[in-house]
């Protein structure tokens, strides 16, 4: 079956840095646009950063200049470095995957900047 596993977050400083990593199985990972989602307690899930098939990538305007979205489809993992954190990037943070209609999500994994 279709899993995508996160993995990477946890309790940082505000101005530090994590890596969130979304190991992939159960799809042609190489065809699908990748993408990362988050959410915070009492807010909508808002989109982060995607990358197509073709490695063209898109930002939310509060994450430009400080995340980095990234693929290894060898690896069929997605990545998310992100830098500068601040405590309104505080939420749980999911990987999806989508193609012609489908969509799949992770479980999410925290992540919490707070001094």
């Amino acid at each position: 079956q279709v899993q995508l596993v996160e993995s990477g977050g946890g309790l940082v400083q505000p101005g530090g840095s994590l890596r969130l990593s979304c190991a992939a199985s159960g799809i042609l990972f190489r065809i699908y646009a990748m993408a990362w989602y988050r959410q915070a307690p009492g807010k909508q899930r808002e989109l982060v950063a995607s990358i197509t098939s073709g490695g063209f990538t898109n930002y939310e305007d509060s994450v430009k200049g400080r995340f980095t979205i990234s693929r290894d489809n060898a690896k069929k993992t997605v990545y998310l470095q992100m830098d500068s954190l601040k405590p309104e990037d505080t939420a749980v943070y999911y990987c999806n995957a989508k193609y012609a209609g489908v969509s799949y999500w992770g479980q999410g994994t925290q992540v919490t900047v707070s001094s």
